[in-house]
């Protein structure tokens, strides 16, 4: 799961970087828009990345970055399979990455290893007073 999320958030960072440079050394339509989509996708790149290592930490908060990930990789999937070419195969592949990783966020194991307590749940105090 924590793999999922920093392959997706390295795929990113690296796509953000590609931008990036092809608009500062290249000649794109507009630079300034290629330069700034290299940085947007970049910082967005970073979202995933550091939801992999909550994760990995078993960190609680980092549940939601890397649901709220895997929600917005659906749709870019889903563009992805309607195009054509390479593209297709690399939707299939992001939407398969994309519905194990919510799969695994969701299962009942994942969320008490993450230590997230169920709604109306009481704390567990281990028979220690306080």
């Amino acid at each position: 799961m924590a793999g999922i999320s920093a392959l997706e958030g390295a795929a990113l960072v690296i796509g953000g970087v590609s931008m990036l440079v092809m608009g500062l050394l290249g000649r794109p339509d507009s630079p300034q828009q290629a330069e700034m989509g290299g940085l947007t996708v970049i910082a967005l790149g970073l979202i995933p990345l550091f939801a992999a290592r909550g994760l990995l930490l078993r960190r609680s908060w980092s549940r939601g970055p890397a649901l709220i990930t895997q929600i917005i990789a659906l749709p870019v999937a889903w563009t992805l399979l309607r195009s054509h070419g390479l593209l297709i195969p690399a939707g299939i592949v992001l939407a398969a990455a994309a519905l194990t990783a919510l799969y695994q966020l969701a299962r009942p194991a994942t969320i008490e290893a993450l230590g997230i307590r169920r709604p109306g749940s009481e704390p567990d105090t281990d028979g220690v007073d306080a």
